[in-house]
């Protein structure tokens, strides 16, 4: 009976070592309140510095540290922007000539884009495309008309892409 208690005791002296928090094993440091500035909280200073400062300890309160965030020079940064953007402002013939030259592209391309979906379409014959000479094996097959398929469906996707781009742009 006393080897269990003596063990029970060990096990028990051994949890309570563990459980001690990290704060409790490394010493306190003294937080001071200094007076001038009823909000500043420092732990910088020594007892002796504190002391000459006439700063008081503070115990038992809990102390947040907020990261202060360094603030930009907005009006300096403002008035720059404003000017590169008077600077860099087109001039409203020369802004149409740029739309009409990105129709022009767009609708080029998107007649081609939709001949080749036409040309694909006709290849995929609905599914069921010819056999070529080396698709001895059915599977070999069934991969290419997936790819095809999924081919199909890429190029409506661009040609639905280039037509949202086109009704972006001013008539």
């Amino acid at each position: 009976m006393k080897r269990i208690a003596a063990h029970c005791l060990g096990a028990f002296a051994l949890s309570s070592m563990i459980a001690v928090p990290a704060s409790a094993q490394q010493p306190a440091r003294e937080v001071y309140r200094c007076p001038g500035n009823p909000v500043l909280y420092t732990d910088t200073l020594s007892a002796k510095e504190a002391r000459d400062k006439g700063c008081r300890t503070l115990e038992g309160a809990p102390i947040t540290v907020v990261q202060a965030i360094k603030p930009r020079a907005v009006a300096a940064s403002a008035a720059v922007n404003r000017e590169e953007r008077s600077e860099q402002r087109v001039d409203p013939k020369e802004q149409r000539a740029r739309d009409s030259d990105a129709r022009r592209i767009l609708e080029a391309e998107l007649r081609r884009e939709e001949e080749r979906l036409a040309q694909m379409q006709k290849e995929f014959n609905n599914g069921e495309p010819e056999r070529q000479g080396d698709e001895r094996n059915y599977q070999k097959y069934m991969d290419r008309v997936a790819d095809m398929k999924a081919s199909i469906a890429r190029k409506e996707g661009d040609i639905a892409a280039i037509k949202r781009e086109l009704a972006k742009l001013p008539p």
